[in-house]
């Protein structure tokens, strides 16, 4: 009898209406169904997105970037489904246009602006792909690679290895740089001042052979070596080469530098400190000369 009492009461418990909802009652039963339901979701969202990337993984041919916009893409379009079979249990027809931009106006008119801004900006991204997981970008002055793109923010890690979060809508609405889209590799320039004595065409072969001793300095485009300008105390020349991938060139920069300073020292090519002459006149001088008479005729 106590058992059964206890069904009955857990019976009425779970079928107590909490609210009404496009005029359809919610019960506990209905919203706990929801919530496992969503969870469910998320969960199997995850574990198909890695699946996925996994799968992408062994393809060569496709970019990183695309990758994960694929798998990510994939993580939405399950949610998305989820959300719509746990709101068909509470009785809500999403289908209906009028609901959905009826929950829109409620979340801006809540302050939701800029969610919905980064939401839809995090869309942009995926599909329009100005950025892409891998990049090396440069925003508000900080130099990182992307490593994650979410539906509100981006995650980018700098050189420093500090992690910043950026809000979506920055990387639509704002210039940002991207070292990497489309083509990694990157043009280096290298500058160097050498006396005014040393001999030109020995200078121009040193900063050649520099780039052409150099193994990860590319072929083609070809590298190249100007006289930029005539300095105070020296020539002001430049070495132009490319390089593969733009996240290279601090490491490159480091070691043609060096190469350079090697290839100087073995030529007898001086690279000179900067020099000022400083010219004194006695005023002493000039006064004892203006005070000696003029003669006259």
């Amino acid at each position: 009898m106590e058992w059964k009492e206890i069904i009955d009461f857990l019976d009425r418990l779970i079928h107590v209406k909490l609210f009404t909802l496009q005029d359809t009652p919610v019960t506990v039963l209905s919203m706990v169904v929801f919530v496992v339901l969503i969870t469910a979701t998320i969960y199997l969202s995850r574990l198909v997105k890695k699946g996925i990337y996994r799968l992408l993984r062994s393809k060569t041919e496709i970019d990183e970037g695309l990758k994960f916009t694929l798998s990510r893409v994939s993580q939405y379009v399950i949610v998305l489904i989820g959300v719509l079979i746990s709101f068909q249990v509470l009785g809500i027809n999403l289908t209906s246009l009028a609901f959905l931009f009826g929950l829109l106006s409620v979340g801006i008119g809540f302050g939701l602006q800029n969610i919905t801004a980064n939401f839809i900006s995090g869309l942009i991204i995926m599909f329009e792909r100005p950025i892409s997981v891998g990049d090396r970008v440069e925003v508000s002055g900080k130099e990182g690679d992307v490593i994650e793109i979410n539906i509100r923010s981006t995650k980018i890690q700098t050189l420093d290895n500090i992690s910043i979060v950026v809000p979506n809508s920055q990387f639509v609405e704002n210039d940002v740089i991207n070292f990497s889209h489309g083509d990694p590799s990157f043009r280096l320039e290298v500058s160097v001042g050498v006396s005014y004595s040393s001999d030109l065409d020995t200078v121009l072969k040193a900063l050649n052979e520099v780039a052409e001793e150099h193994p990860r300095v590319m072929r083609k485009p070809a590298h190249a070596v100007h006289l930029v300008n005539f300095g105070d105390s020296a020539w002001d020349m430049k070495l132009f080469v490319w390089v593969p991938d733009v996240r290279e060139r601090y490491k490159m920069r480091n070691e043609l530098n060096q190469a350079i300073v090697r290839k100087f020292e073995k030529l007898g090519i001086e690279i000179p400190f900067p020099q000022r002459d400083l010219h004194i006149r006695s005023g002493l001088e000039r006064q004892e000369g203006a005070g000696q008479p003029v003669g006259t005729g």
